[in-house]
């Protein structure tokens, strides 16, 4: 009745199976702690919603031109590696190995607890040089400070920006386009490059291939 009542109310499939998975942890957990002795079956509904979004070359450059300054490297890193945006943001210097040419993402800082290392070739070189440079932080009063965050915004941590990202995408000509849609792009443009799947993987994060 409850799934009933809420599809009635034009809530997306996805949405009430996020809330009937809750009761079923719920059961799950009741069944462990042995409180009752059995968990009811509790219906799925099939989703349909799958996310699809990916930019072309044209398209991300586009976006990347109408972000701030300070939000452009952060962007084209999300391009080029697919790490999520959290994991990107919590980078410092500490992470980043520039005689080594790496940038390691610490176990703790990755989403799913695996780090993972990111060589710098290409465009990344560059990129990381830009932001070796950016690190130095002058207030209006003169002084200087040195930000140990490898992104950051007049020295703070890069937060939620979707309104300047749904800004750019719209003057873009692309509204709609979603940050995570850069991850899709990143492990797209892996493949096609030809990196075997095994390695983009290790450098996206995705830990099983159904989610890759």
């Amino acid at each position: 009745r409850y799934i009933s009542d809420r599809l009635a109310a034009e809530k997306k499939l996805a949405t009430v199976n996020r809330e009937t998975q809750l009761l079923g942890q719920a059961f799950r957990l009741a069944v462990e702690r042995e409180t009752i002795a059995a968990a009811p079956m509790i219906r799925r509904l099939p989703e349909r919603n799958t996310r699809r979004g990916f930019f072309e070359r044209d398209e991300f450059e586009a976006v990347v031109a109408k972000l701030p300054d300070d939000l452009r490297d952060f962007a084209r890193l999300a391009c080029l590696s697919g790490w999520r945006k959290g994991e990107l943001a919590g980078l410092t210097w500490g992470d980043v190995d520039r005689a080594g040419r790496v940038i390691r993402l610490r176990p703790e800082a990755a989403k799913n607890g695996h780090g993972r290392t990111l060589a710098l070739e290409g465009d990344l070189t560059a990129l990381v040089e830009r932001r070796w440079q950016a690190r130095i932080i002058t207030a209006p009063d003169g002084s200087v400070r040195v930000s140990d965050l490898m992104f950051h915004r007049d020295g703070r941590p890069v937060g939620d920006f979707r309104k300047s990202w749904a800004t750019a995408c719209k003057a873009a000509g692309v509204a709609g386009r979603l940050l995570h849609d850069l991850r899709r792009t990143s492990v797209r443009n892996m493949v096609r490059a030809g990196v075997p799947e095994r390695v983009a993987m290790e450098v996206s994060g995705h830990r099983t291939r159904s989610v890759f």
